[in-house]
C-alpha cells in the first residue's frame, strides 16, 4: 500500500479536530498517554486506505480530507455506503476485520495508532470509550437519516442534504458557527456525488446549475461554494433549521 507515515508530534491540544474526536472529553493526562502511541499517515486522492476483509492493524481519526465507504457486491458491482468526515474515527476496536473498503477521495492525513495499544488504552480510559461509543450512535442517527434521503427525497433535496452537510461540518471544524454566508470547498467530484446520493451525473449537475441560478448556492468554478443562508440551504433539503442530519 503507498502511503506516507509522518513522526509528525505536534501536541494534541493544537489538533484542528481536536474538539470533535474521538479524544475530545480527554484531560490532559489522556492526551499525553495517546501522543505516546499516535502517528499520522496520508493518502493520495483515489488510494485505497482499508480493503475489506483486511485484518485492522490500526484505528484513527481523520485529521483532514474526505474518504468513502463503500461495498463490492459478488459480481463487482459497488456502492458507495458512507462518507468519512474530518473527525470521524476510521476502524471499530475489538473488530479484526475492516467490513468495506476505505478510499480517499481527496487527499487525506490520518492520526492513526496501532490497534492493540489503543484498545488498551481505552479499556482504563473512560473518556476515550465513553466519546467513542456517543461517536458511533450519532453515526447511527446519521446512517438512519441518509436513509430517508435516498429512499424518499428529491434530487434536488439529495443535493441540498449533502451541500449542508458539508457546510455544517466545515463549519463545526472552523469554530466559524452557522451565522452570516458560509464559504467551503466542495471535496467531492460531480461523478462521486452522482454515486453517493443514486443519482446520474448529468441529475447533479442539473441540479447544481438550479441551486445556483436560484440563489441557493454561489459557485465559483465547480468547487468553491458560497451558500448565503443556510436557512434556505436547510429549507430545500426539506430540513428544518434545528434538524436535519448530525454532523
Amino acid at each position: 500500500m503507498n502511503f506516507q507515515i509522518h513522526t509528525d508530534h505536534s501536541k494534541c491540544g493544537d489538533c484542528p479536530i481536536r474538539h470533535r474526536a474521538v479524544c475530545a472529553h480527554c484531560d490532559q493526562d489522556e492526551l499525553e498517554a495517546l501522543e505516546e502511541i499516535k502517528y499520522y499517515r496520508s493518502f493520495e486522492a483515489g488510494q485505497t486506505i482499508i480493503w475489506s476483509g483486511d485484518q485492522m492493524s490500526f484505528v484513527g481519526s481523520m485529521v483532514s480530507g474526505i474518504a468513502s465507504l463503500t461495498q463490492t457486491m459478488e459480481d463487482g458491482r459497488t456502492q458507495m455506503v458512507g462518507l468519512l468526515l474530518p473527525s470521524d474515527f476510521v476502524g471499530r476496536p475489538g473488530r479484526d476485520f475492516a467490513p468495506y473498503d476505505v478510499v480517499a477521495t481527496t487527499d487525506i492525513v490520518m492520526c492513526c495508532f496501532r490497534k492493540k495499544p489503543f484498545e488498551d488504552l481505552m479499556a482504563r480510559t473512560p473518556h476515550i470509550a465513553q466519546r467513542l461509543l456517543q461517536m458511533t450512535l450519532d453515526e447511527l442517527d446519521a446512517a438512519r437519516e441518509w436513509m430517508l434521503v435516498l429512499g424518499r427525497k428529491t434530487a434536488r433535496e439529495k443535493i441540498a442534504s449533502l451541500l449542508s452537510i458539508i457546510a455544517r461540518r466545515d463549519a463545526s471544524l472552523t469554530k466559524g458557527g452557522m451565522s452570516g454566508p458560509m464559504v467551503f470547498d466542495l471535496p467531492l467530484t460531480r461523478e462521486a456525488m452522482a454515486d453517493y446520493l443514486g443519482l446520474t451525473l448529468e441529475t447533479v449537475s442539473r441540479q447544481i446549475s438550479a441551486l445556483k441560478r436560484d440563489g441557493v448556492i454561489l459557485l465559483e468554478g465547480k468547487r468553491h461554494v458560497t451558500i448565503p443562508d443556510m436557512g434556505r440551504l436547510m429549507e430545500e433539503a426539506g430540513d428544518d433549521t434545528d434538524g436535519g442530519f448530525l454532523v
